[in-house]
């Protein structure tokens, strides 16, 4: 590593689309005081990248190729609690934002947010501050001593296992599939599904799959 690398930030990429890696690489490293240390596109090799390079930031997306990104911030958070982690995905912000906050991200920008708005949240998030739009900001101070089951958006009744399975339902694995990721029983996957059908309002497993499919997409439409 050279003397002009070692000044920079290193910023560790964690996203399942080579494209979106690409783009991010580009912008990131276009930018006089950061550069990007490495890639990864599952959960396992995002921990192995993690504790191999030990950047100064992780931007990692929700949805993965293998494994997600709930389940690799509350691990890597564990693990090591100064690493800082901003997520960047197409997800709801003011659903998912207060669960990464609470798992160990210090911030959540939504990939729609303009390039220059990324960097500010990189930057903000590598000088130890949390970033979050004002709309999530207005959402938590809103919400704040409100509980969950009294929100309109139905996903957000849901815990954070419930949302891992309903991304993975979304992404077309089944429940024995789902089972192997967590190290669970079938039986209990399909507890769960059925709790998850219950708070979403919904009373067949396709309907399930179509609103899993939906969800994943970014496509559910939300009150």
């Amino acid at each position: 590593m050279t003397a002009a690398m070692a000044t920079k930030r290193q910023i560790l990429i964690v996203d399942d689309h080579p494209i979106v890696r690409q783009g991010l690489r580009r912008m990131f490293e276009a930018e006089p005081d950061l550069t990007v240390c490495g890639e990864a596109d599952s959960e396992p090799a995002a921990r192995e990248s993690i504790r191999a390079r030990k950047p100064d930031i992780v931007v990692v997306d929700l949805s993965l190729e293998r494994g997600d990104g709930i389940e690799l911030v509350r691990q890597m958070h564990a693990e090591m609690p100064e690493l800082r982690m901003l997520v960047l995905s197409m997800h709801d912000e003011t659903i998912y934002a207060e669960r990464l906050l609470a798992a160990g991200a210090m911030g959540y920008i939504m990939k729609q947010a303009a390039s220059d708005q990324l960097l500010i949240a990189v930057r903000r998030v590598l000088d130890g501050r949390t970033y979050v739009s004002e709309t999530v900001q207005r959402s938590l101070d809103q919400r704040a001593g409100e509980s969950r089951s009294e929100t309109n958006d139905p996903v957000a009744r849901l815990s954070n296992r419930e949302v891992q399975i309903l991304n993975m339902i979304g992404r077309g694995m089944s429940s024995r599939e789902i089972a192997q990721e967590f190290t669970l029983s079938v039986k209990t996957i399909e507890s769960h599904r059925q709790t998850i059908k219950h708070k979403l309002g919904l009373a067949t497993n396709s309907q399930l799959l179509q609103y899993a499919m939906k969800w994943f997409s970014g496509g559910t439409q939300r009150s």
